[in-house]
């Protein structure tokens, strides 16, 4: 019969206990750091009770009784360590689908910040989807797919009104009316640039395009009317320039 000191005992139970303190250290999970301290608790309490209890009696009866409930504790342990490690993976892999998740995340929230982009020589600010959108309605028109491109742009000014693209959008709609020649509707597209967009830079050649769609419906009095507001309202443009040249053949 082996006859176990409380030292020699103790040092057994701190040996199976010591890979519950490395195993802890990964786990980052408030609940799995509960669950775990729980557990080692009651590995120190039951090493204090089989402590207790070999100080207290020495007969050897009663040290094997103690060395049989000493296999239990190793046991209980054991199954401890078990339960600890299952927590670690379910906590390894909760970390893991969470970094997934912001990586996932963050890469969405860049998809919807706005970019810097030159717009007619100026630069603002635009949402990857409003660039996108511009991009493909003007894919149709250069493709002189103008009905598509009439459609896409006037999708694009209802949805991204204050969009620095929507003037340019604008302008391009009242184009693709005229390539259409569809001309009240290529005046209508072109006024709205003229006034909601007044300040953009298409608004001069919004003019000249509705003096042309006027001259297009045989409508000589309104053509020169446009023609002469043009050249009053932006007389250093070369839009102005062509007005000007216009209203001298018109004479």
């Amino acid at each position: 019969m082996i006859k176990w000191s409380p030292p020699r005992l103790a040092c057994l139970v701190l040996a199976a206990w010591l890979p519950l303190q490395a195993s802890a250290g990964i786990l980052d999970d408030a609940e799995a750091r509960r669950a775990i301290i729980d557990l080692r608790a009651k590995v120190d309490a039951i090493t204090r009770d089989l402590t207790t209890r070999l100080d207290a009696k020495s007969d050897k009866t009663a040290t094997l009784d103690i060395l049989n409930q000493h296999e239990q504790t190793l046991a209980e342990i054991a199954k401890l360590r078990g339960q600890i490690e299952v927590l670690t993976n379910e906590v390894s892999k909760a970390q893991n689908n969470q970094r997934t998740l912001y990586a996932d995340l963050d890469a969405r929230i860049k998809k919807l910040e706005p970019r810097s982009e030159t717009i007619d020589g100026e630069t603002a600010q635009v949402l990857p989807t409003e660039k996108q959108a511009y991009e493909a309605a003007m894919a149709n028109f250069t493709a002189r797919d103008y009905k598509a491109a009439a459609a896409a742009l006037q999708d694009f000014v209802k949805r991204y009104p204050d969009s620095a693209y929507a003037s340019n959008a604008q302008y391009w709609l009242g184009n693709a009316y005229y390539a259409l020649r569809d001309y009240k509707n290529a005046i209508a597209a072109q006024e709205v640039v003229t006034t909601t967009y007044g300040s953009s830079a298409k608004a001069p050649d919004a003019m000249l395009n509705i003096a042309t769609s006027y001259a297009e419906l045989k409508d000589k009095v309104k053509a020169r009317k446009t023609l002469q507001t043009l050249v009053a309202r932006f007389p250093d443009s070369q839009a102005a320039q062509s007005a000007k040249d216009r209203l001298a053949a018109l004479k």
